[in-house]
């Protein structure tokens, strides 16, 4: 049989990139197939912040962060929460890429040029007991360049092994399938889409053209998660977060739609923790959309206020920026699929990020002089202050009374009560006038601007939000955003994946969100943030060299 490349690398998003360049570099012939357009070559990836995880990194310790294997392993148990038998290779595959966080993954990064920037980010701060949820140090450290700039490196190795004929790409080819040899999978096969030349991100046409067949040695299975697969989304929806929200925004294009999980499944692979999700409840509709229902999330500092829909404010530790599976089983109890921001400028001028390359030019564009303005200027960053202009989930007033009076025009529902929610701010206003306080949120505010980088740029000096100097008010209408698929294809330490009896499949591997991230989900319950597209490097490089050495 005529093999057309040694492996076969299903999706050309990061971890498919990386799996990639990796055989390439030890001289393996590969095939790329991708169901979408070359504007789109990197995936997800080239959307996001570009946050990654290290472990006493050296900008954690020019900042004053001590931080360590032994501390990261901890924050990272007391997320997962890891409780059931099939857990086995997820805690073993996270303990693994724990070690690589605190270990070479930086300084092999480096090698291929990816900084990042100075300043840090501390997310999922938790709220809980030292063994519980959440960030003990700030550890999100931003790519500089954003999502573009953790995908150069490996776009740059690939179109070099391109060039030495040793990786080829074939766009606008859907896999319906997994072939086999015996018990071994060797192929794929599938049908080739129209061309398309649709921006990135745009929803594509699904017109069939003709088939092909591929074969191989082995094949990666690098296609993403089910994000964009809202009917999917709420089938795996688990029973622990509520029932399934009715009204979602899409946080990923609509390609993310997880059809090759269940393609490999049927390949004889076993999917393991689907109800393991990660979606995050700060989301906004994008006024400027590039894919259907498009949102965006806010990143928030910690000093807003939050309301359900109903107008109570959000329990302890329940706060911006500490634990959003938390906060979104919180939502999901309300009966309500949206709950409320509360803040005034001189709050969104401060805390107020966006998560998205596209939202952030700044530091996509490796610009300093636009980057120093974050913290100096007198409004948010342009992309905010464009949406607090044109979001349509956004009510800018100047006084209480009137801010609530649109909020309730807002959602339609009329359940907010503008004295009620003057009464919760005020409440909270008072305890602004000593330096301590019994509100476990002033608390936190506290804390981070104990934290030199908080301090600097995201966190607002304590103020009462109804002080006219720090006007106008602002509402928020905050949308459940999908996002991630923490469970997923089970594989080993090698991305090798794995069947129902826990037994290798011979030349089959995942990476990626496809495999939860590594092992079928190396996240567990929750995750810390910046280990998504570490997830994808470590499962991608560890999948590629395995696979190199495999093939003959």
């Amino acid at each position: 049989m005529t093999q057309d490349a040694d492996v076969i690398v299903v999706g050309a998003g990061l971890a498919g990139l990386v799996a990639a360049t990796e055989l390439a570099d030890a001289g393996r012939r590969v095939l790329m197939v991708e169901q979408e357009s070359e504007q789109n070559l990197g995936g997800q990836a080239h959307w996001s912040l570009g946050g990654l995880l290290f472990v006493d990194s050296p900008e954690q310790r020019r900042m004053g962060i001590k931080d360590s294997p032994e501390l990261a392993w901890q924050d990272w148990l007391g997320t997962a929460g890891f409780d059931r038998d099939e857990d086995y290779w997820p805690r073993r595959v996270a303990e693994a890429y724990v070690n690589f966080a605190a270990g070479e993954k930086r300084a092999w990064l480096r090698e291929m040029g990816h900084r990042v920037f100075p300043v840090l980010g501390w997310a999922e701060r938790g709220g809980y007991d030292a063994c519980g949820h959440g960030n003990s140090v700030p550890r999100f450290h931003i790519t500089w360049g954003t999502g573009p700039g953790i995908v150069e490196p490996f776009e740059r190795r690939a179109r070099e092994a391109e060039a030495r004929g040793l990786i080829r790409f074939c766009w606008r080819h859907r896999v319906d399938e997994l072939l086999t040899t015996g018990d071994h999978v060797d192929g794929v096969r599938g049908r080739v889409l129209a061309d398309d030349r649709a921006e990135r991100g745009v929803e594509t046409n699904r017109e069939e053209k003709d088939d092909f067949e591929f074969r191989g040695q082995a094949v990666i299975v690098a296609s993403g998660g089910i994000g964009g697969n809202h009917e999917m989304v709420r089938r795996n929806w688990p029973e622990r977060l509520g029932r399934p929200p009715q009204r979602m925004v899409s946080g990923v294009p609509a390609h993310v739609d997880g059809r090759m999980i269940d393609i490999t499944e049927a390949a004889g692979a076993r999917v393991i923790n689907p109800d393991r999700m990660w979606h995050y409840v700060e989301g906004i509709q994008n006024w400027n959309s590039i894919w259907p229902n498009h949102g965006i999330r806010i990143l928030p500092g910690p000093s807003s206020l939050w309301f359900d829909a109903t107008g109570r404010r959000f329990p302890a530790p329940l706060y911006p920026g500490s634990d959003t599976l938390g906060q979104l089983e919180y939502i999901q109890s309300t009966g309500y699929d949206y709950s409320w921001f509360i803040l005034d400028q001189s709050i969104i001028k401060r805390e107020f990020a966006l998560s998205g390359s596209e939202q952030n030019p700044d530091i996509t564009g490796k610009s300093w002089a636009q980057t120093l303005k974050r913290p100096f200027g007198k409004k948010g960053t342009g992309p905010v202050e464009a949406f607090k202009e044109n979001g349509v989930d956004f009510v800018v007033r100047d006084n209480i009374e009137d801010l609530v009076r649109g909020m309730n025009e807002l959602s339609g529902d009329h359940l907010l009560d503008p004295a009620d929610i003057r009464r919760q701010i005020e409440a909270r206003d008072r305890q602004l006038d000593n330096a301590f306080t019994k509100d476990f949120q002033v608390m936190a505010m506290h804390n981070a601007r104990k934290f030199s980088g908080d301090k600097m740029v995201r966190t607002a000096k304590p103020h009462r939000m109804l002080d006219p100097a720090h006007g106008p008010l602002i509402a928020v209408r905050l949308n459940i955003l999908t996002r991630k698929t923490l469970g997923g294809l089970e594989t080993d330490l090698e991305a090798q994946v794995l069947n129902e009896q826990g037994e290798r499949i011979p030349g089959l591997y995942a990476v990626g969100e496809a495999a939860g991230f590594g092992g079928g989900g190396m996240h567990g319950y929750r995750a810390l943030e910046g280990t998504f597209l570490g997830g994808c490097l470590f499962s991608g490089r560890n999948a590629g060299r395995a696979a190199a050495k495999a093939v003959i």
